[in-house]
């Protein structure tokens, strides 16, 4: 099968399309014959070394699909052959075959494409994992999502929109993404290169309560700038380290507003831990896709061919949403 792989570590130029062999399903997996997948931070990172895939998950890039189970493997039930399926894989997503676990996969509603349904797993389900059953989103909360127009970020809004009432999103965004950050349903949005701090415009904008929930991907950087903003109680998730890992904090701060800060990655928890997440996300989330309430913003589709143009673009940050990976057709 065509797959790219990473021939050594380092820039865009060790991306490789090349046929390697097609994988075999063990028990309670799936063989999944990939119609798209999609380009996510972690598959820059893991390229230029810093983060492997978790023991006995593939060395190919990749962390969800989207295509047509082609062949089950042993103890699977609830799946046949030719069912549309979209999945989280811990590796292998780049190719044009993938296995996953039968209790990974979610059925792609009939109102949406592959290239759709590729865009879902890593970014929507990170989002509703991370602000939902971690930071305890509620109607009439305040909330900071950093980073507005990456597929994280763009799902967490969507997702608040479409299940919650009366939140007030903040987000922090490049200048060139504050308008369509506004258009997508952010109440207010903080040029973060004018202001690295943010704080005292959120006390501001919420009458000195601060926010109830900040999902965060920028690390050391912001992390006084978050604990400043936080309200009592209030949760800072944590799902990525971008601007570094070591930065001091205010525990007395922490201790008196009785602060929750939760670390948080998706691809190395246990098996069984992500069946719960995506079936929490199934029964929650996935209607609000089936009668489009949400749909996957795409930023564009690029041919697995071009894998190299989709690395750049998504390392140029000037996306908004997500850049999909067309590897075959149906």
């Amino acid at each position: 099968m065509k797959a790219v792989i990473c021939d050594g570590f380092g820039g865009i130029d060790v991306l490789k399309v090349v046929d390697v062999e097609k994988p075999k399903p063990k028990p309670n997996q799936v063989l999944i014959k990939v119609i798209a997948t999609s380009i996510n931070r972690p598959d820059l990172v893991q390229r230029e070394g810093k983060y492997p895939p978790p023991p006995g998950e593939s060395e190919i890039l990749g962390l969800e699909v989207a295509g047509i189970i082609e062949e089950l493997g042993e103890d699977v039930k609830g799946w046949k052959v030719g069912d549309r399926v979209m999945s989280l894989v811990g590796g292998g997503g780049y190719a044009e075959y993938a296995v996953a676990y039968a209790d990974h996969l979610i059925p792609i509603p009939e109102s949406m494409s592959f290239e759709e349904a590729a865009c879902v797993c890593e970014s929507y389900i990170t989002a509703y994992l991370n602000v939902f059953l971690l930071g305890e989103l509620k109607d009439n909360n305040y909330a900071i999502f950093h980073g507005g127009g990456g597929g994280v970020n763009t799902a967490a809004i969507q997702i608040t929109r479409a299940l919650t009432k009366n939140v007030k999103i903040i987000v922090t965004a490049a200048p060139e993404k504050i308008e369509k950050v506004k258009e997508l349903g952010a109440d207010l949005v903080i040029n973060f290169k004018e202001t690295p701090d943010f704080s005292d415009i959120v006390k501001e904008y919420t009458n000195k309560k601060g926010v109830d929930v900040i999902l965060d991907h920028v690390g050391a950087k912001y992390l006084m700038p978050n604990i400043k903003s936080l309200a009592y109680a209030g949760r800072l998730v944590i799902i990525g380290v971008i601007s570094g890992i070591k930065a001091e904090i205010n525990l007395g701060l922490v201790m008196v507003k009785r602060h929750k800060i939760i670390g948080s990655v998706l691809r190395s928890r246990p098996v069984e831990e992500k069946a719960e997440i995506i079936r929490a996300f199934r029964e929650n989330v996935m209607p609000k896709f089936a009668d489009r309430t949400i749909v996957p913003i795409i930023e564009k589709i690029i041919p697995i061919d071009n894998v190299k143009e989709a690395h750049r673009l998504m390392e140029e940050d000037k996306h908004f949403g997500k850049i999909v990976l067309k590897i075959q057709e149906p």
